[in-house]
């Protein structure tokens, strides 16, 4: 797919027009964004066509600074007259701003400048919307064909996408990159006589090549369908628990979440002051990595142009940095870690196989689905609808569904018994399953 209006060059062309256009009106700093998004998806459901749709997307983001004051403004129009128009409104609004001197672009020394390297995230897909049809429909078959108590679907999914941006500032950087993201997923529906269930699986890559094929990620959806059937409740007590892959990103998730430089600074997280302190247990660390190739969150800059590095965020259950951008960094009195616009891609090590910890958790709980949102990231408290399985002496008995999961998020991160192999390359943080030598589980 290369149905881009725009090359990079003309992105960074219309980016130093920005540039010029603010400094003309008067800003004493500007930062802009320029994208260009491509895409296709197709769905079908039980064998039918249920959507053709095509995106092509472009947009034009622009931040000036008057001083302390900070503007934004925002366009999906290219042309000359509109460039001074957005640059007009955001000085309007910068104009009305508090003066904040934590605002502004970036130290010029950190900026990503004559660091270059393919990091090989561009891999458009030929693929005709006719086979794309093709593909959703295999996926859905090869689902559907598992069992007999397959009868209904939700569908199967096949999306083929690409974006281009430019990112320039007055300090001189401009960085641009081409990337694409593909995928495909499906949803089934198995009934019995004990009820209805549902599941699915998905895959996602830069390249659709490296992705599971369409009858695996079809047979694994109707796999974990079929063996929801019969789901129970249990009994509420305190139980050790096993966050299958998927949702142990979630908990990396709220870990990064209270370690990132807007909660700290507002004083919103559960783990402030922590730099240097156990955070986790000792059998966990975390990597980031935003050099990976092919990796769903690589970039050689971030989102104010700061060059990134690969870095030890977590070693053996210390916490050796933060998530920080400029303004949150200046807020704490520190140094940008490069991660405006969010962390790059985590890798957490294996200590075990998913067997391995399946028998560590003796009896207790395996979570395949959690629900709701209840977390809370100043306290930590930690409760949440779930979903998933019944271990008794290391060996799954039976689905289990209506419970309430609960702890507290420093207690279970501190509680980790060990993480499984089984990471999946659809997601930028990379963690396998997650053992917690306890928490409160109670049917709902």
């Amino acid at each position: 797919m290369s149905d881009f209006s725009f090359s990079e060059l003309q992105l960074r062309d219309l980016s130093a027009q920005i540039l010029e256009e603010a400094a003309r009106q008067g800003a004493t700093a500007c930062e802009t964004e320029i994208s260009e998004s491509v895409g296709k998806n197709v769905s079908v459901r039980l064998g039918e066509i249920e959507t053709i749709e095509y995106n092509h997307d472009k947009g034009i983001g622009v931040t000036v600074y008057l001083g302390g004051r900070k503007g934004h403004a925002s366009t999906s129009d290219f042309s000359a007259v509109a460039l001074r128009d957005t640059v007009q409104a955001a000085l309007a609004i910068a104009r009305h701003t508090a003066e904040d001197p934590c605002a502004g672009l970036p130290e010029k020394n950190l900026l990503a400048t004559g660091s270059e390297r393919d990091l090989d995230l561009y891999h458009p897909c030929d693929l005709s919307v006719e086979a794309m049809i093709d593909v959703a429909r295999e996926c859905e078959q090869a689902g559907r064909a598992v069992d007999a108590r397959i009868d209904n679907s939700e569908g199967a999914s096949v999306y083929l996408g690409s974006s281009r941006f430019a990112f320039a500032n007055s300090l001189g950087f401009v960085g641009s990159a081409t990337q694409s993201r593909h995928s495909l997923s499906a949803t089934l529906i198995a009934e019995d006589e004990s009820g209805m269930q549902r599941d699915y699986w998905y895959d996602s890559a830069r390249n659709w090549g490296d992705m599971q094929s369409a009858a695996e990620v079809g047979r694994i959806a109707g796999e974990r369908t079929v063996r929801r059937l019969g789901a129970r409740r249990i009994k509420t007590g305190e139980y050790p628990v096993l966050f299958e892959a998927p949702m142990a990103g979630s908990l990396i998730g709220n870990f990064i979440s209270a370690v990132s430089g807007g909660s700290l600074y507002r004083k919103a997280s559960f783990l402030l002051d922590s730099l240097g302190q156990p955070v986790l247990a000792p059998c966990v660390s975390i990597h980031e990595d935003p050099f990976l190739p092919r990796g769903l969150a690589s970039s050689m800059f971030d989102a104010e142009g700061v060059t990134t590095r690969a870095r030890s965020v977590v070693e053996a259950g210390v916490l050796q940095g933060y998530f920080l951008s400029s303004y949150s960094a200046r807020k704490l009195g520190m140094q940008t870690t490069g991660n405006a616009g969010g962390a790059h891609n985590l890798l957490v090590p294996p200590t075990a196989t998913f067997g391995d910890l399946l028998a560590q958790l003796g009896t207790g709980l395996l979570v395949t689905e959690l629900l709701g949102h209840g977390v809370n990231q100043v306290t930590g408290d930690y409760s949440r609808g779930a979903a998933g399985f019944w271990v008794e002496n290391g060996v799954i008995q039976h689905a289990v569904e209506e419970i309430t999961i609960a702890g507290n998020l420093k207690d279970m991160f501190l509680g980790i018994v060990g993480v499984g192999d089984d990471a999946r390359k659809s997601s930028s943080r990379r963690v396998g399953s997650i053992l917690i030598d306890r928490m409160k589980v109670a049917s709902a």
